[in-house]
């Protein structure tokens, strides 16, 4: 079994290509979906519900992301992919809501926000640089804005840290299953 840097060097390009296009894709992809929706309905237990539903999707994801590390041939590379899909549609979740909560409800934040103004509210709060020029007024936005930054804290270092133990024990694994004539180190 070959590491990735023992692969020619086109093959490796192509490997890396992939690596970046498709979670690019699937990230477009999300957005093409976040701006296009038919986002008309007021903000409600459903969507509570919803955004439930779909945080325990990214969850879900997440695990069979890690599980699918584990066994990959190129770990390092999976683990790129998974965070680089995972982490949109996390962000995404929480504009939609935000959008969904402006729609219903005028003052939930200093200003009116459109599907992009919710999607900047959001990557704000996500990277933790909080401007201060969009903020959560009303009690039911400062909650979902609270559940929000706790989840970032746990996308941000458990996830994370799930990701390098999962590339990790990939990475063991493929070690331990290789040829013995392998020149050294763990592959990629």
């Amino acid at each position: 079994m070959s590491t990735l840097d023992q692969l020619p060097k086109a093959q490796r390009r192509k490997l890396l290509r992939l690596a970046v296009l498709r979670p690019t894709l699937t990230a477009i992809g999300l957005l093409l979906l976040y701006f296009t929706l038919p986002l008309d309905r007021a903000f409600s237990a459903l969507t509570l519900l919803g955004l439930t539903a779909g945080l325990f999707a990214v969850g879900l994801l997440f695990t069979f992301q890690a599980r699918a590390i584990r066994h990959s041939r190129y770990p390092r590379l999976a683990a790129i992919e998974a965070l680089a899909v995972s982490a949109p549609a996390f962000i995404l979740l929480f504009a939609t809501g935000y959008y969904l909560m402006e729609l219903s409800q005028a003052q939930a934040f200093t200003q009116s926000m459109t599907r992009l103004d919710s999607l900047y509210f959001t990557v704000t709060v996500f990277s933790s640089v909080g401007f201060g020029d969009i903020a959560a007024r009303s009690e039911l936005a400062r909650a979902v804005t609270t559940l929000q930054m706790l989840g970032d804290l746990l996308v941000i270092g458990l996830a994370v840290r799930v990701m390098l133990n999962a590339v990790q024990s990939g990475l063991a694994a493929r070690a331990q299953t290789a040829p013995p004539d392998t020149p050294g180190g763990a592959p990629s």
